[in-house]
């Protein structure tokens, strides 16, 4: 995963305003001057890291550092700006979302059954994981020996 075609895919989602490939990695820059917010976006391809790690998303922003090892697959949505990057291990999913205004959001160990259930017998706060991962409920469904992306 993580190709120049996908990295292209996501960098047009988010409207990346820097985008180039360092020795092992992808690396996508958002910046969202009326926020004052910049993101960087590492994409880390399987191939480079190892069938231990798979392919893993890095997120660095002024106030963070987030990392998904395992990703699995990811969803592009152009109508929402973002891109959800799913990572799945025993039945327990975990999402990093970056938004096109250079915010991100990380749901981990969310219960799969949770993302196809129904949100309205759910607490506000566990809503919103199960919403957000909902996302990519079309990519879980793929063969699971394959990494999945959409």
């Amino acid at each position: 995963m993580f190709d120049q075609a996908d990295v292209d895919r996501i960098g047009g989602c988010l409207q990346v305003t820097e985008s180039d490939f360092h020795t092992d990695h992808h690396r996508l820059k958002l910046i969202n001057s009326e926020e004052r917010r910049m993101l960087v976006l590492e994409l880390y391809p399987a191939a480079r890291m190892g069938k231990q790690i798979g392919s893993m998303i890095v997120v660095y922003t002024s106030g963070g550092h987030l990392q998904l090892h395992n990703c699995t697959g990811f969803v592009c949505s152009e109508e929402l700006g973002e891109v959800t990057f799913i990572g799945e291990h025993d039945g327990r999913l975990s999402g990093l979302v970056v938004e096109r205004e250079a915010a991100c959001s990380l749901y981990a160990n969310v219960t799969r059954e949770l993302i196809s259930g129904d949100f309205s017998k759910l607490g506000v706060e566990v809503m919103l994981s199960g919403v957000a991962l909902s996302l990519a409920e079309d990519i879980l469904e793929q063969d699971s020996g394959k990494e999945a992306k959409k």
